[in-house]
């Protein structure tokens, strides 16, 4: 088992958790003022997003922040 974190992680568990709750990237893009292709962007782990955009989506999912950042099996 790996334990070291990636974007590409991160994005993933955005991906899984966005798709979960019914959004499309363009539709949660909108909840959380951002553009589209910045969502892209973070789930490919292509960009790096700071800490008050992680907590903006995080909240609009309605995860703790520690939720984006779990490694999955």
């Amino acid at each position: 088992m790996r334990n070291r974190f990636t974007a590409d992680d991160f994005g993933n568990n955005l991906r899984s958790a966005r798709k979960a709750q019914g959004y499309s990237q363009e539709s949660f893009a909108h909840a959380v003022d951002l553009d589209r292709t910045y969502i892209g962007g973070i789930e490919r782990g292509e960009r790096n997003p700071g800490l008050k955009t992680v907590i903006k989506i995080a909240d609009a999912l309605n995860l703790d922040v520690a939720d984006l950042f779990r490694l999955k099996d």
